[in-house]
């Protein structure tokens, strides 16, 4: 039991980032359309006051918003996409006709029974629009509910075909014949089922905002203690796309989750300070500023012939976390050398989120600095106190420097540069890829490209026949395979680039860093699978 349920939340973790991945680049444009519309900037840059630009920024950042109130119908394509075994596609657009009729199929029942609200506000009836259809407020829970019904549907009935005149039944239209029913008698239990939820939910949401820095330390350190196993994904999200991060309401709609009221509030000229909400979107102080000081402390502690290797490898990792927030290169070449200092680094994350509140910051860089000026620097200090978040930035780093030298002097622990004789390091660098190479013994991308690793990295997780699901998240290479055993984790970090491998029963996870997606496509290409 508990290894199926690991394996199904390994499944539904790696089917999230269809929609996760897609979302900050929505608030990226969000921000970038702000720049157009932001009175600040356009007394600095008085050029960019006039309806072309202005007219501009207006409809890019309006036209986005509405991404963040039909989030339920992104996550149920998005999830139907993730989870389904084949035919992909096919999936995430029978999971969009399965939320139009879930919709109205609630609506219908709700008027039927006399439980529809009737009145122009809907606020505080637990009721919403969806696609200007009135049904109970389930928000992102409805996405994922229906991707999950749609997928299993799918996964069960896409190989069914029928002879004669009933053939043109078979498959995906078989797929969708079953799912009327299900969807429909679905939307009418969870008529009566989701208020009992959707309390529980608020219960909850509210037991956490009123446990104060406990919770929000909580929050902080288990996002960073769940990365081993790529669960960390369900921490974050419920807080970010849901009630449990707060509800506001902003230029007259409601919006749910930090990440979505932040978005709001942002574009909302007559917002004159951010939500307390945004400390749950806190994550960057870490990612920006403590694994900075965490890479600075590993430098300086190791051995003198190897200073020169160790700076190649952490400096590349170390802007990348700074710029674009990709930390699981850095956190991979101390956790499983130093476990110790993973917990040591999850526990000054959490301490950074509640610094963050009390100090009342409201600013975020959830991905690396990039993010953090776009959002922040042109809304003023203000509405986001961002010097603030750069105080504590600078602080989160002397912590972790501090924190990580005097462990790894206290405890010898082998980190980058400070191998025993003749051991390989976690982590490599371009020069060792070169270096491995001119011995026969690695391919690099720069001399092969990634499809001369394919074969290496097939061969290592024991041939194509061990193979059954191919995937990815943001920087990790995602498999499921018949014998995990046969996976050989030395020849993935030694000759593939590898920073780190996890395998937890037939799931593997293979961290590859920024470069994954084209790795996983030359993966799928070498296998002959159906890249997507």
């Amino acid at each position: 039991m508990k290894k199926r349920i690991m394996e199904a939340m390994q499944r539904f973790s790696k089917a999230m980032f269809i929609p996760i991945l897609i979302l900050p680049i929505e608030g990226i444009l969000i921000a970038f359309g702000n720049l157009f519309t932001n009175p600040r900037l356009l007394e600095v840059l008085p050029f960019l006051d006039n309806p072309i630009t202005t007219g501009f920024g207006t409809i890019l950042t309006g036209s986005l918003v509405s991404i963040l109130t039909n989030l339920g119908l992104i996550f149920a394509v998005g999830i139907a996409i993730g989870l389904a075994n084949k035919e992909k596609a096919i999936a995430g657009f029978t999971s969009l006709l399965g939320y139009l009729v879930f919709v109205n199929a609630m609506n219908r029942f709700m008027q039927i029974s006399g439980i529809l609200h009737e009145g122009e506000s809907l606020q505080g009836t637990g009721q919403t629009m969806v696609l200007g259809v009135q049904v109970l407020d389930m928000g992102v829970f409805l996405g994922l509910i229906l991707g999950i019904v749609t997928a299993i549907v799918h996964n069960r009935f896409i190989d069914t075909e029928f002879k004669g005149a009933f053939q043109i039944y078979g498959g995906s239209r078989f797929v969708f014949i079953v799912l009327i029913p299900v969807v429909i008698l679905l939307s009418v239990a969870l008529t009566f089922i989701w208020p009992f939820f959707q309390s529980g939910i608020t219960g909850l949401g509210s037991l956490i905002q009123n446990s104060g820095s406990f919770g929000i330390f909580l929050y902080g350190a288990l996002e960073r203690l769940l990365i081993p196993t790529g669960l960390h994904h369900l921490i974050y999200t419920p807080f970010l796309y849901t009630s449990l991060g707060g509800v506001a309401e902003v230029g007259g709609q409601v919006f749910e989750g930090a990440r979505n009221i932040y978005y709001a509030e942002i574009i909302d000229p007559n917002v004159k300070e951010l939500s307390a909400s945004v400390v749950w979107d806190a994550r960057g102080i870490s990612k920006m500023f403590g694994l900075i000081g965490a890479c600075l402390a590993m430098y300086h502690m190791a051995k003198p012939e190897n200073k020169g290797k160790a700076k190649a490898i952490l400096i590349p990792a170390a802007v990348t976390s700074f710029i674009a927030g990709v930390t699981e290169p850095i956190e991979f070449s101390f956790l499983f050398v130093a476990p110790v200092l993973f917990v040591v680094h999850a526990v000054l994350s959490g301490l950074g989120m509640v610094l963050f509140d009390l100090l009342n910051v409201r600013a975020i860089g959830p991905n690396g600095m990039i993010d953090f000026l776009l959002f922040n620097v042109p809304l003023g200090i203000e509405k986001t106190h961002w010097p603030t978040y750069i105080l504590i930035g600078l602080m989160s780093f002397a912590a972790y420097y501090v924190a990580f030298r005097f462990l790894i002097q206290k405890f010898n622990f082998k980190t980058i540069g400070r191998e025993d004789e003749g051991a390989e390091t976690k982590l490599y660098s371009k020069e060792d890829y070169k270096e491995k190479k001119s011995k026969g013994t690695a391919p690099t991308p720069e001399q092969q490209g990634n499809v001369g690793l394919a074969p290496v990295i097939v061969d290592a997780l024991g041939g194509a026949q061990n193979i059954k699901t191919v995937t990815n998240c943001y920087t990790r290479l995602r498999l499921t395979v018949e014998q995990p055993e046969k996976v050989d984790a030395d020849v993935l970090k030694q000759q593939t680039g590898a920073s780190g491998v996890i395998i937890k029963d037939e799931n593997v996870q293979v961290v590859y860093g920024l470069q994954v997606t084209n790795i996983r496509k030359d993966v799928e290409s070498f296998l002959g699978l159906e890249t997507n």
